[in-house]
């Protein structure tokens, strides 16, 4: 009869204790995740999770890598609001331009954050109340038709914007969005429009008239929406 042996019993493997590399890899991940909470709050959690450390090493972690304290960090930027409400933001402005025949024109165009989508509303010499509320009325009609679903628009404080206009906006849904005096910046993504739009075509164009502007404009819109390059179309 052969001998049975006896099952032999393997030490149970003992779980390594976490690097201090990977404790520094989740400490970053936690507070990326949650910009609310202080060293305090992830040392808490990380004794949940049974990593044993020190409150200071969490601190001396956050420090190492330049992460402000909880509440600066979890204070929200105007470029982060930007960015997060995006498809739900348009922006408009005037454009100022003189034709060779010495008529002053201005225009008006507004951009979809999202899709940087630029619509050109009109261009005339005499921006009144009217011709400003009913550009944006058609703009309402296109936006409809599209499908675009805006709840806020951004501009400055220029008296060509009339209140007529922001209570069209209201009717609609929109809530007008003010930027600060002498802040462009505040409306950056249409300012920029605005430069290329001037850069790119105004002050490479001789205008003869308004009929030219407004032949112009259209051309530059479509080229600037299918063709040229910019952040939307990668």
């Amino acid at each position: 009869m052969r001998r049975r042996h006896a099952p032999t019993c393997r030490p149970k493997r003992r779980r390594r204790p976490p690097t201090v590399r990977s404790i520094r890899t989740l400490v970053l991940r936690l507070v990326r995740e949650n910009p609310t909470w202080g060293y305090r709050r992830v040392h808490g959690e990380l004794t949940t999770l049974g990593i044993k450390v020190a409150p200071s090493m969490v601190w001396e972690i956050l420090k190492q890598t330049g992460l402000d304290p909880a509440p600066d960090r979890a204070s929200t930027s105007w470029a982060d609001f930007l960015r997060s409400q995006a498809d739900a933001l348009l922006a408009c402005d005037f454009i100022e331009t003189i034709t060779l025949n010495g008529q002053r024109q201005y225009v008006l165009a507004v951009i979809e954050h999202a899709t940087r989508r630029v619509r050109v509303l009109g261009t005339t010499a005499h921006p009144s109340a009217t011709w400003v509320a009913q550009a944006i009325r058609n703009l309402l009609m296109d936006l409809n038709d599209a499908g675009c679903r805006a709840r806020f628009l951004l501009r400055d404080r220029d008296g060509k914007f009339p209140a007529l206009m922001d209570e069209v906006l209201t009717e609609a849904g929109i809530k007008t969005v003010l930027t600060g005096v002498r802040m462009p910046r505040m409306n950056s993504v249409m300012e920029r429009w605005v430069q290329s739009c001037r850069r790119e075509l105004l002050d490479r164009c001789l205008v003869w008239n308004e009929r030219h502007l407004r032949h112009a404009l259209r051309e530059y819109e479509r080229f600037y929406n299918q063709h040229r390059a910019h952040q939307a179309l990668g």
